[in-house]
């Protein structure tokens, strides 16, 4: 009696305009309304601060069309015959912005761990920690699906063509999957280090290396050996390819053949099922790391 009188406190002080929506008192439904509270309060953020969103889709444009013009005399059958550098550069910038962002998800959660609030959150009586990343990803997938329109839009003008509705629809899943795991991986790094300073060196750290060591802005034929190697294990790469493949070659199938790594070739649907691994291999992993608490 006394938990469930918690539960209604603690659900009322989370989401406190929320009377109008009826939940019934199961768990995945506490589940639910706690993600909904949490994703509320980040969009809330968000339009306390647009500056956020407009450099987010800011940054991205400016990407496109500074490396478009850099490679813009390349020779024409340089990355393919009938492929200019716009339709090659449109799928890197697309995960990459996306990964960007997704490292930064943390971000938030560490502010909130330093100014006392994530402590009053886990000491609540939440249905489910993953709450919290469940309601990251829902925010963070949602400004990469408006910076990912935006790219597709600019690349399209330049040269690099608009998919079809099903290429757009496995573009939207592919970044999907790559927003889950790296914002579950943002968020354990925010549950792990001692504080912001050290979140943004690890973010530093990883973010241009990641990029540079993928697919994003060349080919993994202009590579040296090694870093091929470290290519092919990259996970932006596994997201960066089937889109290029889309804008290359129209919709794919499951047996359609997206990466040619240095030991096999890699169908459409092996680089889902990857995907997943990976954002199945993160959660797990960040799963002890939800249960700290903070002094």
């Amino acid at each position: 009696m006394t938990q469930t009188i918690d539960n209604q406190k603690y659900r009322a002080i989370l989401a406190p305009n929320s009377e109008n929506i009826t939940f019934e008192s199961n768990g995945f439904n506490d589940f639910l309304q706690e993600t909904f509270a949490l994703t509320k309060r980040l969009f809330i953020q968000l339009q306390r601060r647009p500056s956020t969103l407009v450099a987010g889709v800011i940054q991205p444009f400016m990407w496109l069309i500074l490396f478009g013009a850099l490679f813009y005399n390349a020779p024409q059958s340089l990355f393919g015959d009938d492929f200019s550098y716009g339709q090659f550069l449109a799928p890197g910038i697309i995960v990459f912005t996306a990964f960007s962002g997704a490292l930064n998800a943390g971000l938030p959660i560490m502010f909130d761990r330093e100014f006392g609030f994530l402590n009053r959150l886990l000491v609540a009586p939440l249905a489910s920690r993953f709450s919290i990343v469940a309601a990251s990803t829902i925010y963070i997938i949602s400004l990469s699906l408006i910076q990912t329109a935006v790219i597709i839009t600019a690349s399209a003008f330049i040269g690099a063509g608009l998919p079809s509705l099903t290429g757009l629809s496995a573009i939207a899943l592919i970044t999907f999957l790559i927003v889950l795991g790296v914002t579950g991986l943002s968020l354990g790094l925010a549950f792990a280090l001692p504080g912001h300073i050290e979140l943004l060196a690890v973010i530093f750290v990883i973010n241009l290396p990641l990029l540079f060591a993928s697919t994003a802005l060349a080919p993994m034929a202009f590579m040296a050996n090694w870093l091929q190697i470290i290519a092919s294990l990259n996970p932006l790469t596994y997201a960066i390819e089937p889109i290029r493949y889309i804008y290359q070659n129209g919709d794919p199938n499951l047996a359609s053949i997206v990466i040619n790594t240095p030991w096999t070739e890699i169908n459409f649907g092996v680089v889902l099922l990857l995907l997943c691994a990976f954002d199945a291999l993160i959660l797990l992993a960040i799963k002890p790391l939800l249960s700290r608490r903070f002094a």
